[in-house]
């Protein structure tokens, strides 16, 4: 009895020294590298900045300092809408970005954000990690020199600030707005004149009158520009927008160049960084909301009318590159397809859920 306590216990001893010594060993065999990575955004919009700042963070310590990425907010290096040609051209070896805003590249990009009338956050990851999704974007971007990740999301969006009351989808026509990526193409069948404005440049072209309305995020975002001091009608919900997935570009030949155990960081990283992301706007959201409210905004619902004309003129568009353009057909499908086979799962259980206890909160409130 005693020898075999004596056995378990040297046992023991032997395995957590060797652990001991392996783990600076380890370390030590992993080589030096460094890395920059830049941003569409900036600290001024910390529920996105921050995966980026977490990621980075994440990277080092997890490598004991081997492996150091040094990040820079738009404009510190290139613009916020060329992180897509600095990572290709490897300017830099990484960059956080959205993916619509690469529309005038190749409009099947927007699969890897959002598209009108598509996935919400949950449905989004699903696809991408248990659908097809990751693997139809990564042959995508390896068109770019690029391995994507998905980096976060923001959840379903707000329809933006506009000067004027929208009372029907006549009070659309004319009116210059700030969006992005598919969104755009169909407002412009609408009668809005899109623009493609950086985040920076969002408030003071509101201000000036550059602009009519703006869509951006959500109340977390929308409160930090600080949008409802220039236009108070606030509209849901963002149907362009039923999610907004960010991204995690790299380099390809940067990344086939990391030793596996770099790879599997980044991966395991970027994932862990981005599900803190959809914490931040889901938990700050109800607050941010009622602050600008307090402060002036308007908040509305968009007339039915408006609804169901961007509901048809989104699936014309979707016809018309689908006729002209195989892969976009390709993705589109196998991204339509995983649409209406959740919906109505959600509808059952999700839906029916939360439309009872949103009533049954009001009644009690009364």
């Amino acid at each position: 009895m005693q020898r075999r306590s004596f056995l378990k216990k040297a046992g023991l001893t032997a395995v957590a020294g060797s652990a001991a010594v392996a783990a600076p060993a380890i370390a030590e065999s992993l080589p030096k590298i460094s890395w920059k990575m830049t941003s569409t955004y900036g600290p001024s919009l910390p529920a996105l900045y921050s995966a980026a700042e977490l990621f980075v963070k994440m990277v080092e310590e997890a490598s004991d300092g081997n492996f150091s990425i040094r990040l820079y907010p738009a404009g510190e290096i290139v613009p916020g809408f060329e992180v897509m040609d600095a990572v290709e051209n490897r300017t830099v070896e990484a960059g956080q970005t959205a993916s619509y805003y690469f529309y005038g590249k190749d409009p099947s990009f927007c699969f890897d954000t959002a598209v009108p009338f598509g996935l919400n956050s949950r449905q989004m990851n699903a696809w991408m990690h248990e659908g097809d999704g990751l693997k139809l974007m990564r042959e995508l971007f390896a068109t770019r020199n690029i391995v994507n990740f998905p980096f976060g999301n923001t959840g379903t969006q707000m329809g933006g600030w506009y000067r004027k009351e929208i009372k029907s989808i006549e009070d659309l026509k004319g009116l210059k707005m700030r969006t992005a990526g598919f969104a755009g193409e169909v407002l412009a069948r609408l009668g809005v004149v899109p623009q493609q404005v950086p985040p920076g440049d969002i408030y003071p072209s509101l201000e000036k009158g550059t602009l009519d309305a703006v869509e951006f995020v959500g109340p977390v975002d929308d409160e930090k520009l600080g949008l409802q001091k220039v236009a108070k009608y606030y509209y849901y919900p963002g149907w362009w927008e039923g999610s907004a997935q960010v991204s995690l570009y790299v380099n390809n030949d940067a990344y086939n160049e990391l030793p596996k155990a770099y790879q599997s960081l980044v991966e395991t990283a970027s994932r862990a960084a981005g599900d803190k992301m959809l914490t931040v706007y889901d938990s700050q959201s109800p607050g941010a909301l009622r602050r600008l409210i307090a402060s002036g905004a308007v908040l509305k619902a968009f007339p039915r009318d408006v609804m169901d004309a961007s509901f048809a003129a989104a699936n014309e568009l979707y016809k018309e590159f689908c006729d002209k353009d195989e892969r976009f057909k390709r993705i589109y499908e196998n991204y339509m397809s995983f649409r209406d086979e959740l919906v109505p799962w959600f509808r059952v259980a999700e839906g029916s859920y939360d439309n009872y206890l949103g009533i049954a909160l009001a009644n009690r409130n009364k």
